[in-house]
């Protein structure tokens, strides 16, 4: 599902237009574009710069998954983008909370002996977040990995190429129809509070 090639200095709204309908290229050039930005928002909520890292790749999968139903009367591009990754980044900072609370909740059992209720220990993810973890249960082993080492270490399709041994186009061919999966199966799921 490739389209032209995004025209030099195009903008963020022709990117996500372009990325909405599926174009690898403009979201490789939108990924350059605002991958700072990404981080920096992320930092300012999580406050560690190697968590706001990983949750900036999330961030740019997820904006591949919903970049077709941005609604781009309801927000610029741009805003559209920082909420995302503000949301994504309170997520993780509750995620990493209910974590500690759960380790102390724990610790103090432990020390008196006390079993407490197993059900109240369970962290609930956001459902949203589950889907996407669903998504990508979903995926063949070579896209998993693909996916993996591209968005979540966050290697350029180049280093992905390098560590697989595999050309570049293949690379690129894995990322697209890994991200063209995640997006169909994510569009059968209900939807939670789209940006």
């Amino acid at each position: 599902m490739r389209h032209r090639a995004p025209r030099p200095g195009a903008d963020a709204t022709e990117l996500l237009d372009q990325v909405a309908h599926g174009d690898l290229d403009a979201f490789e050039h939108l990924h350059r574009d605002i991958a700072a930005m990404v981080e920096r928002v992320t930092a300012r909520v999580v406050g560690d710069r190697s968590i706001a890292s990983e949750v900036a790749q999330e961030v740019m999968l997820e904006i591949w998954i919903k970049a077709p139903l941005r609604d781009p009367e309801r927000q610029p591009p741009l805003a559209w983008v920082a909420t995302i990754a503000h949301r994504r980044a309170i997520d993780r900072v509750r995620s990493e909370q209910a974590e500690s609370d759960r380790r102390r909740r724990e610790a103090y059992r432990t020390a008196t002996g006390d079993r407490g209720d197993p059900t109240a220990d369970t962290a609930t993810e956001h459902i949203e977040w589950q889907q996407i973890h669903a998504a990508l249960d979903a995926l063949s082993p070579r896209q998993h990995e693909v996916i993996e080492l591209a968005f979540y270490q966050g290697h350029t399709y180049r280093e992905v190429a390098a560590i697989l041994g595999i050309p570049l186009g293949t690379v690129k061919t894995r990322v697209r129809d890994a991200l063209i999966r995640l997006r169909r199966h994510l569009a059968d799921q209900p939807r939670n509070h789209p940006a």
